[in-house]
């Protein structure tokens, strides 16, 4: 089977942008994106987090991310995400953790239960840290 790559990657890109501008507008998804608007909450020095994008945090450690996305998500084997989250919708983040990328090396974590659980915990936590707002090292929750 032939592949046709010629305008695909600008198309893809456009879809990519396209879509987190539109879906800044979808219904919130956990309590406090309802309460505030915002998919994370950092205080302090930028490692305190509220307990869902710590749960993220906790994620991004217990499956070992940073073997391919660097210990600062900057990228490594794997693409940095501070600079795919500035572009790359909640749903296509959904997508790509749960089904993989095969082709470019990204397994599938669809049969992992605790990705699963936190998924969208983590989707908050590197939109933070693609935002700036989230430092990287250790984080702990807000008031504790």
């Amino acid at each position: 089977m032939r592949r046709y790559t010629g305008a695909l990657p600008l198309l893809a890109v456009t879809v990519a942008i396209s879509t987190a501008v539109f879906s800044e507008n979808a219904a919130p998804s956990s309590k406090d994106e309802a309460k505030t608007g915002a998919i994370y909450t950092v205080e302090g020095d930028g490692t305190q987090v509220d307990a869902q994008t710590l749960a993220g945090w906790k994620t991004w450690r217990a499956l070992a991310c940073e073997r391919c996305h660097g210990a600062e998500q900057e990228g490594m084997v794997g693409p940095s995400l501070i600079a795919s989250m500035k572009v790359l919708s909640k749903e296509d983040f959904h997508s790509t953790i749960m089904n993989g990328r095969i082709e470019k090396g990204m397994p599938p974590f669809n049969g992992s239960a605790m990705m699963q659980k936190n998924w969208e915990g983590l989707y908050a936590y590197l939109k933070g840290r693609s935002d700036g707002k989230i430092k990287p090292g250790r984080l702990t929750e807000i008031g504790k």
